[in-house]
């Protein structure tokens, strides 16, 4: 039995790359996209629920499922807080899915945030990267 190699190639300068999260390689899909929070999308489906909830209309497992995803998994859960979540973590360094991951997974510590984000590595230093965490977890206790 042979086994088919499913790595989908990147294309960047006329040369095959691998797609790769740890590198921010994340194929042609995503160049030049935002990524958005858990938050972000929570609010996004937040405001379709109350319209389809209130019209009656039918909501979809799909739908459902995925309302219940970020219903549980939302670190920030008003528009308030997110948004600056979003205007802190903004910075020239940082692609739009490290920030995403920031957000999304709210490490407490540099250590921890660079071994899950392995491209935070070489683009912040541990006391910078903690001063963002730090900032972050502190609107994360105190949102309303």
């Amino acid at each position: 039995m042979r086994l088919v190699d499913k790595r989908i190639p990147h294309r960047r300068q006329g040369l095959a790359e691998e797609e790769n999260a740890a590198k921010v390689i994340l194929g042609d899909d995503f160049q030049n996209e935002q990524c958005l929070f858990i938050s972000e999308v929570k609010i996004l489906l937040d405001a379709q629920h109350e319209a389809k909830t209130a019209g009656d209309k039918n909501v979809t497992a799909v739908y459902q499922r995925a309302y219940d995803y970020v219903n549980q998994f939302a670190r920030f859960k008003n528009q308030d807080s997110v948004r600056e979540v979003r205007q802190f973590l903004a910075d020239d360094t940082l692609e739009s899915f490290e920030i995403a991951q920031l957000a999304n997974l709210c490490c407490e510590e540099a250590e921890e945030a660079k071994t899950l984000i392995p491209s935070l590595t070489h683009k912040k230093d541990d006391d910078a990267l903690q001063s963002l965490l730090s900032e972050m977890l502190t609107l994360k206790k105190f949102q309303t």
